[in-house]
């Protein structure tokens, strides 16, 4: 196991991006960006899935999904990451996501969702007892620290989507 200077420890909300975002692409969804931000806040992921119809041309309704990642470890204070994600921060997201839908108006009329992704994050040791028995929709090892996307919630707050 690697030994970090304190300045060199892994960023585990990036490990967590980083999982969610080679998941998304093995489903099909093109990363069209990653930590984007303005004065109002930052997405983490913004992902596109264009369906293609049954002669393999590109489908109309292409959906585009603004992705907050939370990557929490055993024991969090907020429910594994579920609690930070409250009506405040929805509001910053969706005008974060208004602001990249200006900036990318060809975008603009595709169908739009907010999804989250649960990471779970425990370093690795010798003596590893998992503590999430769950079965794991991805997983990584990077780093130290063992990454498990425990769930991922398509349109989790998509009450605000009609405003956009």
């Amino acid at each position: 196991m690697a030994n970090y200077p304190p300045s060199d420890y892994p960023d585990i909300g990036d490990l967590g991006e980083d999982l969610v975002a080679n998941w998304l692409q093995s489903r099909g969804w093109i990363i069209l960006q990653r930590r984007f931000s303005c004065r109002w806040g930052e997405i983490d992921i913004i992902a596109q899935f264009e369906d293609k119809g049954t002669n393999g041309d590109r489908n109309q309704d292409s959906l585009l999904a603004f992705v907050e990642v939370k990557t929490r470890s055993f024991g969090s204070w907020d429910s594994g990451g579920r609690e930070a994600i409250a009506a405040k921060k929805q509001a910053k997201l969706w005008r974060t996501a208004q602001i990249f839908l200006t900036k990318y108006p060809e975008k603009a009329d595709c169908p739009c969702q907010f999804d989250v992704a649960i990471v779970f994050c425990q370093r690795i040791s010798k003596k590893v007892t998992s503590a999430v028995t769950q079965e794991a929709l991805a997983t990584s090892s990077v780093g130290g620290y063992e990454l498990k996307l425990q769930e991922y919630i398509p349109a989790a707050f998509d009450s605000l989507i009609d405003q956009l």
